[in-house]
């Protein structure tokens, strides 16, 4: 299993970015995917995740702004971030359970996911 992020980049407050992951090794409409974020000096935090149920789940920070989707197509996940903040300042990290074992109220744990992407940074610029 492996994951390819993408998409990170500089973008002033109140812009958008995209991310996407291509994974490959397995399908992402049968697993559980997320995306987590690092800030410098800062724990790794959930961001959002979407079940193999299609269920979505999102950090309180980022209701609203941030929407999770995939795509079986193509086999990727997207994190379409809207009104970003510079507080959003991270490397976003998406994060595979495959196979899905890994119910509702434990999706936003790092201990759920085994499989990892390399990260990609997003700076939101003041």
């Amino acid at each position: 299993v492996q994951l390819q992020a993408s998409g990170g980049g500089l973008v002033q407050t109140g812009g958008s970015l995209r991310l996407s992951c291509a994974a490959s090794g397995h399908t992402v409409s049968r697993a559980n995917m997320a995306w987590f974020r690092q800030a410098p000096g800062k724990e790794r935090m959930f961001v959002a995740s979407v079940k193999w149920t299609a269920r979505t789940d999102y950090a309180d920070s980022v209701k609203g702004r941030f929407t999770i989707s995939r795509d079986s197509a193509k086999n990727t996940v997207t994190l379409q971030m809207n009104s970003l903040k510079p507080e959003d300042t991270a490397v976003y990290y998406c994060a595979a359970d495959t196979p899905p074992v890994t119910v509702d109220s434990g999706m936003m744990s790092e201990r759920a996911y085994d499989y990892w992407g390399q990260g990609t940074q997003v700076t939101v610029s003041s």
